[in-house]
């Protein structure tokens, strides 16, 4: 919990952090994240990640906003209340109540054309997929490709979360960024628990609205990849609807990716 994080901070051995200071909200409350003072290097993320079970910290990209960059890490703009936990919440529920958000009763050729072959009908949860490798390693390797690029991120800091995983830790730091699409943390929580166990999904970085999990297991087949494309639609349908423009063809660009990434409009 954020009440825990100067206890699970000050628990480190002496030297194991950067220059950095603790966060908190704007609106007041506790602080929710740790955060580094310098850009994020990628040895420190893959150092943090191999310790976390000692430490009850989990490392994450926080980028900032383009034009805007201290928004919203530098700046505490995150909800000052630690947002539910996942229980209560069923993520094949949840990717169905939002599919049906992503349809209309009417016959709409363009929403039609985006949501073929299944149209209207929710296709269910994508079976599990093949590892292709360890989920941490393949972590490692999406970090060192993000940090590579300065301009594809932007401003990226390192931040530590007390929370017990990848999964957890986008709603421990009090992050809203898909507030106009999911309604709580726990929501968002579940969908990446689920996926964590089904694709070996591991959260590396968020953004002001952007979300970026590498994944050890992900679809190799058109007909698998479909599948995983409808949850993403429904999970978060700028993806498709302001990208690609249809399922099949972001199908196409999922296949075989060891990297997910989402943003809300």
């Amino acid at each position: 919990m954020p009440d825990d994080l100067p206890r699970l901070l000050a628990a480190l051995p002496a030297g194991k952090l950067p220059p950095g200071r603790l966060i908190t909200p704007q609106a007041g409350g506790p602080p929710r994240y740790w955060l580094s003072d310098a850009a994020a290097e990628p040895e420190m993320w893959a150092q943090f990640r191999r310790n976390h079970p000692g430490t009850g910290l989990w490392p994450l990209l926080l980028s900032g906003l383009g034009g805007q960059p201290h928004r919203p890490w530098v700046d505490g703009e995150v909800a000052p209340v630690r947002r539910p936990p996942r229980g209560g919440h069923d993520p094949a529920e949840l990717l169905a109540h939002w599919w049906d958000g992503c349809v209309s009763e009417d016959d709409d050729p363009e929403l039609a054309e985006a949501t073929a072959p299944f149209g209207r009908r929710w296709p269910g949860l994508a079976a599990s997929g093949e590892p292709e490798g360890p989920v941490g390693d393949v972590a490692d390797d999406l970090v060192d490709f993000l940090l590579s690029d300065t301009e594809y991120l932007g401003e990226t800091r390192l931040g530590l979360v007390p929370a017990a995983g990848g999964a957890d830790a986008p709603a421990a730091t009090g992050w809203t960024g898909p507030v106009h699409h999911l309604d709580s943390g726990g929501q968002l929580t579940a969908v990446l628990h689920s996926w964590a166990e089904r694709f070996g999904a591991l959260v590396v970085g968020v953004g002001f609205d952007t979300l970026h999990l590498s994944v050890a297991a992900p679809p190799t087949t058109p007909e698998h990849a479909l599948r995983v494309a409808a949850e993403h639609l429904a999970f978060c349908p700028d993806n498709v609807r302001q990208g690609s423009g249809s399922l099949a063809a972001y199908a196409e660009e999922i296949r075989g990716m060891q990297s997910w990434s989402f943003w809300w409009d």
